[in-house]
Parts: structure tokens; sequence; C-alpha cells
């Protein structure tokens, strides 16, 4: 009989003690929340300022009666600085956008003339214009983007007398070409943008005419014909306007 007493009361006791264990077993932790990641959207309209340094070969060719004669090919370089504006839809990673660029130049160079060592050329770009389209890549906040289309520069052709300084002929002529760059940007705020941008123009051959120049060495001179390409490198800010820069949260 003591002994079936001993044992009901462990049985009891061990029912008890059943539940505790169990409230003291660890219980499945819930899993962790998804990330939030904030996601860049580079789509709307956009107005920036740029500068930076330009460089461009030429070769010039003076006209004379008697047909084009060289005149010999140089190396001009100088600053630039302008704005540009523009819009962009990114869908997913892909960034497409139009933009119109302008910009101020002083790339210039002189040179002595190969057809009359009395006399001197200088050859200018003093205005630069982009018209082009962009195909982008965006990592977040950092978009890489290559650019294409229609480039116009204003340029001055001017002759003068070594001896005396005195001008003898000037020219000034607006050319039309193409462009393709390539340019990296990262946005430090919402709105706000910096990146660094290479351009390339093609530019062709223009040719100018004057009203039949004499020389020093008694050369007479109808014209000049101009080829020339132009590289560029500038650094951009941007302002994207509305709530088109605002980050998206988005969870993976």
């Amino acid at each position: 009989m003591k002994k079936l007493s001993i044992a009901a009361i462990g049985f009891a006791a061990l029912s008890m003690a059943a539940p505790a264990m169990a409230a003291d077993m660890a219980v499945k932790a819930a899993p962790p929340p998804a990330p939030v990641v904030a996601v860049y959207n580079w789509t709307g309209f956009y107005i920036g300022a740029n500068g930076g340094y330009g460089w461009s070969h030429g070769c010039a060719d003076l006209i004379t009666p008697a047909g084009a004669v060289a005149s010999g090919c140089a190396d001009r370089s100088g600053g630039l600085a302008g704005g540009q504006i523009g819009y962009r839809w990114q869908t997913n990673q892909f960034v497409l956008g139009l933009e119109a660029q302008g910009d101020w130049a002083e790339i210039k160079n002189t040179r002595v003339s190969l057809v009359d060592p009395l006399i001197s050329t200088t050859g200018k770009i003093d205005a630069i214009g982009l018209f082009t389209a962009q195909l982008g890549w965006a990592w977040n906040a950092s978009l890489l983007y290559v650019k294409g289309g229609a480039a116009v520069t204003r340029n001055r052709f001017d002759i003068f007398n070594n001896v005396t300084g005195v001008g003898l002929a000037s020219a000034g002529h607006t050319r039309w070409g193409g462009a393709l760059g390539v340019g990296w940007e990262y946005g430090f705020t919402p709105n706000w943008s910096v990146g660094v941008e290479y351009d390339h123009l093609w530019m062709g051959r223009d040719n100018t005419s004057f009203a039949g120049v004499v020389t020093p060495g008694g050369f007479i001179l109808t014209g000049s014909g101009v080829t020339q390409d132009v590289d560029m490198v500038t650094v951009r800010v941007n302002y994207r306007f509305g709530g088109y820069g605002a980050p998206v949260t988005a969870r993976y």
C-alpha cells in the first residue's frame, strides 16, 4: 500500500511538471522581415551646368585661283562651360533619355601658313552644341550611359600679316557633324546628381570664301577649307524636377 502511495505521488508530480517544462521549451523564432531597399529613380526632366576642357585636331587648306594649297595641321585646346537640359525614362534598370547641350568654348590655335610664311592663320571654336539620345544602365543611384546624335560648332578663321599684325581676312561659320559619348552620373540626393562625360565630335570638312585676299608674298586667296575633330571632357551637375527623383521603397 505504501508503494502505491509513493507511485501515485510521483505520477502526480510528473503531471504537474510537464506543462511547466513545455512552457519552458524554446518557441521557434519568426523569420526576419524582408529587407527594404531604396531604389533610385532616374525618370524626369532635368537641367544642369557643365564645365571642362576640349581639344581639336584640324587641317586647313587655303584656296587660290589655282586650287587648294595645304596650309598645315595643328592641335587646338582650351576650356569650355555651359549647360544642358533633358528628360529621362527609367524602366527596370534601363534608362532612355534625350538631351540638348550648349557650351561656350575657347578652343583655338595660331600657326604660320605653309603657303606664305609671312602670314599666320588662327582657327577658333567658340561654341559647341549637342543634340543627343542616351541609353543607360542604372545601379540604384549610379548611372552609366552612352549617347549619340548631332553636333554643331561655331568656328572663326582669321588670316593676318606676321610683320604688321594687320588682319587680312576673317570668316565665321557654323558647322554640323556627329557626336558620340559616354558618361557616368551619381545621384547624391533625390533630385541632385553629379557626373563626368567624354564626347567625340566628327565635324568633317567645311569651306569658307574670301573676296580675294593678296598676301604679303603675292599669293591671292579666295577661301579656305578646314577639317576638324573635337574631343571634350566635362564635369556635370544636374537637378531633376518634381517628385520623379524621390527614392522608391521596394522589397525583395
